[in-house]
């Protein structure tokens, strides 16, 4: 199956594609032994031979991203000891061999990364690099107004054992439903503690009904039918991770 250069060469990670587009310009790629400068070129993965820097690229190069809507009661363990249904279980299709990018737990549903990147895995999942996470969070009972100021300051939950406050977050009341006593919140945090979204909850008093990760930076499932997944656009993998550098 055909593709264009650039596209091959930013998906084996040498870089973005506008700047695989610059080395190919340059002189610095070959197909089959010949130098080629011309953009729109055409190759064949499986049977074209491409070089860059005098290194062949081969097809096993390929960085795979994927952005997933996960459904519930699946977890984001590659090995799960009790074999229970992993999110690997939903990308079957993938011939490489991708882990999830951090962590969902098994009754959370919505975006969960995975990849093959080893160095875009750890700026995504490091904590110094504050990547946004958005969740959607319905709730027992009226959440007031002096509960959101408290999430948003940071409030004291268990984290390995020991007493952790959280860093400061965005919080707004999306709806309160008064008869059936629900509260439908967004939280916005860029941390990755264990659970940590359902333990703030807990530290105001409030029971989680149902959790849902809307968002993670600025790429979202709304287009996205649960179970389902795409693969993540050039863009979408640059400003991540030009927003995990700063």
């Amino acid at each position: 199956m055909e593709e264009r250069l650039q596209k091959f060469l930013a998906e084996c990670g040498i870089a973005s594609r506008r700047k695989c587009e610059e080395l190919i310009s340059q002189g610095l790629v070959k197909v089959n032994g010949i130098v080629v400068t011309e953009l729109g070129t055409k190759i064949n993965p499986e049977i074209d031979v491409v070089e860059y820097n005098n290194k062949i690229l081969k097809e096993e190069n390929k960085k795979i991203y994927i952005l997933l809507n996960k459904p519930i009661g699946y977890v984001t363990t590659v090995k799960d000891q009790f074999n229970r249904d992993s999110v690997l279980d939903l990308v079957k299709d993938i011939k490489e061999r991708i882990v999830p990018v951090g962590r969902l737990d098994m009754y959370t549903s919505g975006a969960l990364l995975l990849s093959n990147d080893g160095e875009f895995v750890n700026k995504i999942t490091h904590p110094k690099n504050e990547i946004e996470k958005t969740y959607n969070v319905t709730v027992i009972g009226k959440v007031t107004e002096e509960e959101v100021k408290m999430l948003e300051n940071g409030v004291k939950i268990e984290n390995d054992g020991e007493e952790y406050i959280t860093k400061k977050a965005k919080v707004k009341i999306l709806k309160i439903d008064e008869e059936k006593n629900l509260s439908r919140i967004q939280i916005v945090i860029h941390e990755g503690k264990n659970r940590e979204v359902r333990k703030m909850c807990e530290a105001i008093g409030k029971k989680v009904l149902a959790l849902h990760r809307s968002k993670i930076g600025n790429i979202d499932v709304k287009d996205l039918r649960l179970g389902k997944w795409r693969f993540l656009t050039q863009k979408e993998i640059d400003d991540l991770m030009k927003n995990s550098s700063k």
